[in-house]
């Protein structure tokens, strides 16, 4: 199951939807509607109150609701599946099923309450730095936040400010947090994840490396934009192995970066625990850092750094492709 937040293309409302494939096409089922017209005729009462109930409008009270609504969630998907595209709509007749060209799809948790970035956890990732001559260590466990007002989704615009020359791309499997948690043991961390999304660090390395004197990542990786994650959140019991998980990362076609999550040297769950001394709440993120090749730590790095025009795609197996891209800085009055 992979589910997607959604911009309802008629009254431009932020709806939590399931995304599905048919006949060689994509659609967006949207789940709220769906799940109401199952529920018409089966029970007394309001389908739509119901269904409000069994399986909220938008993500984070997807995630509020925990199992029950997952559960709900799928069934919604084997009826939808069966009714297909020409025969899906609300109780009242709404629209239940858009082709994916009819919607802007949004990141999975469009305003989560905080994104924990971790770094190092690829030593791939440190070995590099390290050989290209990058002034500073990068240790496990190196952390910052990102702001959620940097974050796009999928489709979406990565703009490179006009001060600086040196943007670059970080590919990162991230953690969707599903229940308000702290101070996890190991087994409870798994617990607390709901499920993943794919994830890319957008910074801009002339101002990290300036910030870095000081012992500060800051702007460097906040930049409007700089946030990009999607398309989807696959549920934890639908990703297989989550530390056997191919990563690519494609800059107009070109592979950049090609790793596995098997190459981290700390466990997913054990990632949840370590920062799990603040409150965790639903639909916050926490990735993992990323992996080796990265243009700061190429040779030529000027060669590799992002431009106007490119085309970024994001890959993890078992969720999709994330695609962004590049446009130029404009002034915003």
């Amino acid at each position: 199951m992979r589910l997607i937040t959604f911009e309802e293309p008629y009254n431009r409302t932020e709806r939590l939807g399931i995304l599905v494939s048919a006949d060689g096409e994509s659609f967006a089922i949207d789940a709220n509607r769906a799940h109401a017209r199952m529920l018409k005729g089966r029970k007394k009462g309001s389908a739509q109150k119901l269904a409000d109930s069994n399986v909220p409008p938008d993500m984070v009270g997807l995630l509020r609701s925990g199992r029950k609504s997952f559960d709900a969630m799928r069934e919604v998907e084997r009826f939808s599946v069966r009714l297909g595209s020409s025969g899906l709509s609300g109780p009242k007749r709404e629209k239940a099923i858009f082709r994916l060209s009819e919607v802007k799809v949004m990141a999975p948790v469009p305003r989560p309450g905080k994104i924990i970035h971790t770094a190092g956890n690829f030593r791939e990732h440190a070995k590099e730095g390290t050989e290209s001559g990058w002034e500073f260590p990068i240790p496990k466990w190196i952390s910052f936040l990102k702001s959620p007002s940097a974050i796009i989704g999928d489709e979406g615009k990565i703009v490179r400010p006009r001060y600086t020359k040196e943007l670059d791309y970080e590919i990162e499997l991230a953690i969707i947090i599903g229940k308000k948690s702290k101070h996890l043991t190991k087994e409870g961390a798994w617990k607390a994840i709901a499920g993943f999304t794919v994830f890319n660090d957008i910074t801009a390395r002339d101002i990290q490396r300036e910030e870095m004197k000081s012992g500060l990542l800051n702007f460097g990786k906040n930049m409007d934009t700089f946030a990009p994650f999607g398309p989807c959140m696959v549920p934890k019991e639908d990703i297989g192995d989550v530390h056997k998980l191919k990563i690519e990362c494609r800059v107009n076609g070109e592979p950049r970066q090609v790793s596995n999550t098997s190459h981290l040297s700390v466990t997913v769950p054990e990632i949840v625990q370590h920062y799990s001394w603040v409150t965790l709440y639903p639909g916050d993120i926490i990735t993992t850092g990323t992996v080796s090749g990265v243009a700061a730590f190429r040779k030529d790095p000027e060669k590799y750094y992002l431009k106007p025009g490119d085309v970024l795609e994001s890959e993890i197996e078992k969720i999709g492709v994330l695609r962004n891209y590049v446009v130029e800085d404009e002034e915003v009055y």
